[in-house]
């Protein structure tokens, strides 16, 4: 499925709001979107949440055996798998040029910046080495996918516990989690990736563009950097020229948001491992925030009644007298009355037979009504009149 287009409507608001420095979700042109990380029950398990951005990371490991090129370290393998969950316009089991373009970024990020001490995955010189498999699956597409994915990756690889080993010859004896405790990856730094959208030829600059931004975007840069400012890889997309003072301040804000989210990942890894140590609940339903609905009823709420009086009284002084519009009898003669505007009959000649019918007698209807004299109105006589032919605008009453 195809991704809709942006109408023209649509790309010119956004690029209006930019040029005034707004945006759809009330950031600042600099401002990161909230970035929330839980942890499942299984060690290297996490999801990452940058803003509706969701991606899921998962590290799993195995014995293999290692590169002839490498024979004492071990293998780094990433993988991002874009899912029509995520969006419509993503198609299955077709490499895409974006997750091409994502998976190299994310491998450039994390394994040639040498984030992980790959000699320690070594078991047997030559023989058996450890590989670590870090799978990456989006869940929700909101913009700055490059971002969430690697900090799902960085924060996954310090969660992950791997089996420990032990070598007597050449025989190896793998140990469960039951056996001996697992051990963590031995890793240096921790690289994560900030992304800065170029708009009217580089012209304006937002930091973590959303999914409607990049639509409208004109380039992207990514700098990938850690805690210490040291520059892990660079990547310029969408064939803008960019000069060395946008670059150079495009990495002093990359490292201060680089400080803040390593910050965040430690403390989120602190507080698990606090959790898990002290026998707490843990896991991905424990990090769900309850909002069932338990009850469909509410609470009452107090309600002040000691101005009512007051704030009536003033609705009254301010609102429209009421039209004086009152239908009152027309007095004739003594006896009777009329109420209505009086206009003749519409109906037409009575024929001959309807005025035989008009002459014969009816049986007298006894009405209890009360005038606005306040005399009540009993007995009235013998009124000829038959419905058919009656005037519906003109009703003359006798009263006795």
């Amino acid at each position: 499925m195809k991704e809709t287009p942006l109408s023209n409507c649509e790309r010119r608001f956004l690029l209006r709001a930019i040029e005034e420095k707004k945006r759809l979700d009330g950031r600042q042109t600099y401002d990161y979107r909230n970035v929330r990380i839980s942890f499942g029950t299984d060690y290297g398990c996490c999801i990452v949440e940058l803003g509706k951005t969701r991606v899921l990371g998962q590290v799993s490991c195995e014995l293999v055996s290692p590169k002839l090129n490498r024979p004492t370290e071990g293998i780094l393998f990433f993988n991002l798998e874009l899912s029509q969950m995520a969006a419509p316009a993503f198609e299955p089991g077709r490499q895409s040029d974006l997750l091409v373009k994502l998976n190299r970024l994310l491998e450039r990020c994390l394994r040639n910046s040498k984030c992980i001490d790959t000699e320690s995955l070594c078991v047997v010189a030559g023989e058996k080495v450890w590989q670590i498999r870090v799978d990456l699956h989006l869940l929700n597409h909101d913009g700055n996918i490059i971002d969430a994915a690697s900090i799902a990756a960085i924060v996954a690889l310090c969660h992950f516990r791997r089996p420990d080993v032990s070598v007597q010859g050449d025989e190896v004896t793998l140990y469960t989690p039951e056996e001996r405790d697992p051990v963590p990856l031995s890793i240096h730094h921790l690289p994560i990736c900030v992304s800065f959208a170029f708009f009217q030829q580089g012209t304006y600059l937002l930091v973590d563009p959303n999914e409607r931004e990049e639509r409208v975007m004109d380039g992207l840069l990514v700098i990938a950097m850690n805690k210490h400012r040291e520059i892990c890889t660079i990547q310029s997309s969408g064939g803008i020229m960019l000069l060395k003072d946008q670059v150079l301040r495009c990495s002093k804000i990359a490292g201060v948001k680089v400080a803040e989210i390593t910050e965040l990942i430690q403390k989120a890894l602190e507080n698990d491992q606090k959790v898990r140590k002290e026998g707490g609940k843990f896991g991905f339903a424990e990090s769900i925030p309850n909002q069932r609905i338990t009850s469909f009823k509410m609470e009452k709420a107090s309600i002040d009644t000691s101005s009512i009086e007051e704030k009536a009284e003033e609705i009254i002084a301010e609102a429209e007298p009421p039209s004086e519009v009152v239908s009152k009898p027309v007095l004739w003669t003594p006896g009777t009355a009329q109420i209505g505007e009086g206009i003749e009959n519409s109906w037409g000649d009575l024929e001959e037979s309807e005025k035989e019918d008009e002459d014969g007698n009816h049986e007298a209807v006894i009405l209890d009504t009360k005038m606005d004299t306040g005399e009540e109105v009993s007995d009235i006589g013998s009124q000829e009149c038959r419905p058919s032919v009656q005037n519906k605008r003109k009703h003359q009453v006798k009263i006795q």
